[in-house]
């Protein structure tokens, strides 16, 4: 039966760089594509990396209960629709998201029997030094960020799994391996 798995972190800890290597792998997990309110970076295509929407859109969909989970998280909104959720489990595809402590939290209410991930960076200095590597942001924003990260990772132990991406590879075969567990539970939205 068809499973959810989200994947939770600090950003610039690794989260989406991992996801895409272990979509790579594993072809029956699927991403869910979340939108968000925030404008699109260098090389991020709408309904790839994001669906891009203004934030009126977006606060429209939420009264309307369009979103299995939504946050803002750095002012901007982010949520993961429900359609596309019901969708995927429904084609009898596993599920990735990749979305924030706060979004798991709220999704784990809503589907039995998710498995929740919580990738942590080796350290908080070595998050800052990727932050300031990718040169998407102000140093400002990477202090925010930084400070925003140090909280965020007093919720990991919410997760069913924590994984420190000190190695790619081996966070990776840590992923490989959960996904390759044998299934005894599935997801199923309430």
């Amino acid at each position: 039966m068809p499973q959810v798995y989200i994947m939770s972190g600090p950003s610039g800890c690794g989260k989406t760089s991992l996801c895409k290597a272990w979509l790579e792998a594993v072809s029956d997990l699927k991403l869910s594509v979340s939108c968000t309110t925030r404008a699109p970076r260098p090389a991020e295509k709408d309904g790839v990396d994001y669906h891009f929407l203004d934030e009126s859109t977006f606060l429209t969909q939420v009264k309307l209960g369009a979103f299995l989970e939504h946050a803002q998280v750095h002012d901007h909104w982010y949520g993961t629709r429900l359609s596309d959720v019901q969708h995927m489990l429904s084609q009898g595809d596993d599920v990735l998201l990749e979305i924030d402590w706060q979004g798991a939290a709220q999704v784990a209410m809503r589907i039995e029997h998710t498995v929740r991930i919580f990738m942590m960076p080796p350290s908080i200095a070595v998050l800052r030094q990727r932050l300031q590597k990718r040169a998407q942001d102000s140093v400002q924003v990477i202090e925010r960020r930084v400070t925003a990260a140090q909280a965020e990772m007093a919720h990991c132990d919410e997760a069913d799994i924590q994984i420190v991406n000190d190695d790619f590879d081996v966070a990776l075969q840590a992923l490989l391996h959960l996904k390759n567990k044998e299934k005894h539970t599935h997801s199923c939205v309430k």
